[in-house]
């Protein structure tokens, strides 16, 4: 099981080339499933993996089922081993995939959460607890998310080298180790200027590259820390709800489509393969629309109840 593992996350990394939050969270749901698998008497403890068919899957769909699972957790822990027999398959572990007609449960639509740009404002001013070292970099982290739309993992990922502050731009490495290049607004360049010029003492590359986001023992930030920054800066920032580092996301594409930005170039700038997940946007902005539209015109409600 431990070679099986450690084989299967060598396939992730170097093959699928997954994200290492991804990979983590795979392996976590292959050991869960193996302990299911060894739970059951039907099946031998040595190579329950190997020996598992697809009633084998239900049956744990079903265990999951029990537990009350959000949809989104069982998609995920589906992938998971679609993955993990995909690679079986491929090794000659086993002779047939089990995850074969194994569908993903439906999800419903789901509105994307964002902030108003009053409320974006609020949070960015939030930010600045203190000017220390790490009052800087929180800082800077806040202007960023919210002048780029980079993905949580994108942000702790950056190094020093990624940012061109001549050209106002940043590179960042996506899902699947895809590259793009997004334009960086002036607010969130001197934020990073400053928390720069702060952290050179604790910077082990004094030149270029390394981390550009740093803890307080000099290393890269983990993204679990950046969520707690954006948690805190919520509540000091008196929004009244619980915001995540997607929502900054989230309101970046949502502000630029309201003041007029095509599709395309949003599409291009969250790292989107498909312009269909980018539409979304569109469904916030139309609501949006919608509740203006029903707040303004004198026959708006009354035409919709007679239709």
């Amino acid at each position: 099981m431990k070679d099986l593992l450690a084989n299967f996350r060598i396939f992730l990394e170097v093959e699928r080339n997954v994200s290492g939050h991804t990979r983590r969270a795979y392996l976590t749901d292959i050991k869960e499933y193996d302990g299911f698998l060894k739970s059951q008497q039907n099946h031998r403890r040595r190579k329950a993996l190997q020996d598992a068919g697809p009633e084998a899957v239900r049956g744990y769909l079903a265990f999951l089922y029990g537990r009350r699972l959000k949809k989104v957790s069982i998609n995920r822990k589906i992938s998971s081993l679609r993955a993990f027999y995909t690679y079986l398959l491929r090794t000659g572990a086993v002779k047939s995939n089990p995850m074969t007609g194994i569908r993903a449960l439906k999800m419903g639509k789901h509105m994307p959460t964002f902030l108003s740009v009053d409320e974006a404002l609020e949070l960015l001013k939030a930010g600045v607890k203190r000017v220390d070292r790490e009052g800087l970099r929180d800082q800077a982290m806040l202007e960023l998310f919210y002048s780029s739309g980079l993905r949580l993992s994108e942000l702790a990922g950056l190094n020093t080298d990624d940012v061109n502050f001549a050209q106002g731009l940043v590179k960042l490495r996506g899902k699947g180790r895809k590259e793009r290049i997004v334009p960086v607004g002036s607010p969130a360049l001197e934020a990073l200027g400053r928390y720069l010029d702060a952290s050179q003492g604790i910077r082990k590359e004094r030149v270029s590259g390394g981390p550009l986001f740093l803890n307080s023992r000099g290393g890269r930030i983990t993204s679990r820390s950046i969520a707690r920054i954006v948690d805190a800066a919520a509540m000091r920032s008196g929004i009244g709800r619980k915001i995540s580092p997607h929502a900054l996301r989230h309101s970046f594409a949502t502000h630029l489509l309201n003041a007029g930005a095509d599709l395309r170039s949003i599409q291009e700038m969250l790292g989107h393969e498909n312009l269909s997940t980018t539409q979304k946007y569109t469904a916030v902005n139309i609501s949006r629309l919608m509740e203006v539209y029903d707040k303004a015109h004198p026959r708006a409600r009354t035409g919709r109840e007679e239709n």
